[in-house]
């Protein structure tokens, strides 16, 4: 619930951050800013991991830990696909000048998207240790507890992000 609570916080602030901020993005052309199909790219990358760790949790039911290990790779090289993205576009928009400090709109970008990203990034890092710990313990009652709250987490991330794929990239460019 305190993911709930920080990203219902931080689209609000990113909501009147950007709406006040639109006559800046008049200045510059929109499309430009943001290159959508890259962003769809980077957002598939995330979905079809969440498709990739929804087969790890129908192998946890078949206890079958090398397909869970194969499946928690994939959803791991995904996610890992979907944040080298997302680095590439921050440093091109920095590059471009278009920093957290070069006014609110960007300001609440890069703090609501870079929120997520570093969500991704611990969502890797639990995946890591959950494969370390079923290849040590075993799908034991805790490790399939465990791999259960990773998959709520990882699959919460996707509707997080496809909250902000709409009103971020598709609502602020079009």
């Amino acid at each position: 619930m305190s993911d709930c609570i920080l990203f219902a916080s931080l689209f609000t602030i990113y909501a009147v951050l950007s709406h006040g901020m639109m006559d800046c993005l008049v200045m510059h052309n929109k499309e430009e800013i943001f290159s959508i199909p890259f962003v769809f790219i980077e957002t598939c990358c995330l979905l079809f991991s969440s498709i990739s760790y929804g087969q790890v949790m129908i192998y946890v039911k078949k206890v079958n830990i090398k397909q869970i290990n194969v499946w928690m790779l994939i959803t791991f090289i995904l996610g890992l696909f979907f944040i080298s993205m997302e680095c590439y576009e921050f440093y091109h928009l920095i590059k471009a000048g278009n920093t957290p400090s070069s006014n609110a709109f960007f300001s609440a970008f890069f703090v609501l998207v870079g929120t997520h990203g570093i969500h991704v990034v611990i969502g890797m890092i639990w995946i890591v240790l959950m494969v370390i710990h079923i290849m040590y313990k075993g799908l034991t009652y805790i490790n399939r507890i465990r791999l259960q709250c990773l998959s709520l987490f990882w699959h919460f991330l996707d509707i997080i992000w496809i909250c902000v794929f709409t009103e971020v990239y598709l609502l602020g460019v079009f």
